[in-house]
């Protein structure tokens, strides 16, 4: 039903345009010869006026044309991050422009910002800092044959060039190392190539693909939408803390992921690499290919999208290269559009850390974003377990290990301050409160407070 409804607006759009360029043809063919400047004036406003239409009839069918990446029969709407699926739904803030055969999409963020992760100096934890996390994406398409599409996708950043090597201050978060010393409380950088993949889809019917996808790197089929490019997320600067339970591994050197969608369903299993990134942020790592993982995605509706995954991560972290994770998360996110440029979006997620000889950990998110025009509010809830071993770091630590309750609540806003050649800028302030396990409060105090402002700088949304 929803097709037909596609093919019968698309059909209506190429007659209008074709009437649309007959009528302002024929108007300048047969038009009168003005007898005085009003008259004049009218016929110029006509011919305005028609090309107005055309040009605003070109840019929808230029819309209508831009597909799923791996996918010829689903709106773009619904690509996400790697091959994860998001509602179709979803805004999506872009600048697309096209040739004859291949479309072009170019995208990202930047938060110019001042942070400070204590601001009350209950602990001694804290860190401040000016700084810009960043990611910056390109994408090619095109049709190969009647049922064949290939896509390019790359994604960039200069956390490191920015930020250095031991990222930005955040209270909880762990992962990673610098100088071969874990990082804690601290958020690690993006590697400068953070995506280069390819993928190619072929439409066995208009109810069923198959797709294969490949990155060098780029994203297994693990967890949900990336926190940058979730619509209920993407206006929050900060990672979550359970990043590394989650969807951490949205960086990986080396994946090839196999999948076949049927209807609303689509199933997938991918080969990548356990290690995630070194050290060194502008260099390419092996590519091992020595973990697995699938995927079950499920879109009943347009505005909801749900998840389940499961993997086996061969030795993720540099410093604990004995420790393999077993991965397990499930997620659901909920669009609800108001009108142009208004909407609510919200996803909820669990994930799960399985280490050989350890309890499970897990983390649980809830964020939602509410956007109305030039005005984003938004808020996060997250609540993880982390060891003794993650957030306390001393060689001489004894080998038993203790896990704590953390829970942040975030809330933040930001407001579109002006457009300029597509990019808008908007200036935004957010705060935390920090709820430390009660064997922590020496280390953190009670609920330390955090706070930023910062100037975000992303692309105009694309509308329909």
């Amino acid at each position: 039903m929803k097709r037909s409804l596609f093919i019968a607006i698309l059909m209506a759009a190429l007659v209008q345009s074709a009437f649309a360029q007959h009528d302002m043809k024929s108007m300048k063919s047969t038009k009168h010869k003005p007898n005085n400047e009003a008259d004049k004036d009218d016929d110029n406003e006509m011919d305005d006026m028609a090309d107005a239409e055309v040009e605003a009839i070109i840019e929808r069918l230029k819309w209508a044309q831009m597909t799923s990446g791996l996918s010829l029969n689903l709106p773009m709407n619904r690509d996400g991050s790697g091959t994860a699926w998001q509602p179709d739904a979803t805004s999506v803030y872009a600048y697309m422009t096209h040739t004859k055969k291949w479309l072009f999409m170019f995208g990202g963020d930047i938060f110019a910002r001042y942070e400070k992760q204590d601001i009350t100096n209950e602990g001694h934890r804290g860190g401040e800092k000016w700084d810009a996390p960043d990611m910056l994406m390109a994408m090619a398409q095109r049709k190969i044959g009647q049922k064949g599409l290939i896509h390019f996708s790359a994604m960039f950043s200069t956390d490191a060039l920015i930020d250095g090597g031991n990222g930005y201050p955040l209270l909880f978060q762990t992962g990673e190392s610098w100088q071969g010393v874990p990082l804690t409380d601290r958020q690690h950088p993006h590697d400068l190539f953070s995506e280069l993949s390819a993928s190619y889809a072929y439409a066995l019917s208009k109810k069923s693909d198959l797709s294969l996808y490949v990155g060098y790197p780029g994203e297994p089929a693990l967890g949900p939408v990336t926190f940058m490019h979730r619509a209920s997320g993407e206006f929050m600067p900060d990672a979550p803390i359970g990043h590394h339970w989650e969807d951490a591994t949205h960086i990986t050197f080396g994946v090839a992921t196999l999948g076949f969608r049927y209807g609303r369903f689509k199933i997938e299993g991918s080969s990548f690499t356990g290690r995630e990134p070194d050290e060194n942020r502008y260099n390419f790592d092996s590519p091992l290919m020595d973990s697995w993982s699938g995927r079950v995605s499920y879109n009943p509706s347009s505005r909801w999208s749900f998840q389940v995954s499961h993997g086996f991560i061969k030795s993720p972290e540099a410093l604990n290269p004995n420790e393999d994770v077993t991965r397990t998360t499930a997620s659901a996110t909920y669009v609800h559009p108001i009108a142009d440029g208004k909407y609510v979006a919200a996803t909820a997620l669990w994930g799960q850390n399985m280490i050989a000889g350890q309890s499970a950990s897990n983390a649980a998110l809830l964020e939602a974003t509410l956007k109305l025009n030039k005005l984003a509010i938004y808020s996060r809830y997250e609540w993880v377990q982390k060891t003794n071993e993650e957030l306390i770091y001393d060689p001489n630590m004894p080998t038993w290990l203790q896990q704590y309750n953390l829970s942040v609540v975030t809330l933040g806003a930001g407001y579109d301050l002006f457009t300029i050649a597509h990019i808008t800028v908007a200036g935004g302030i957010q705060g935390s409160v920090n709820m430390p396990d009660a064997e922590l409060t020496g280390l953190y105090g009670k609920m330390p407070l955090s706070g930023e402002v910062y100037l975000h700088f992303y692309p105009a949304q694309m509308m329909k």
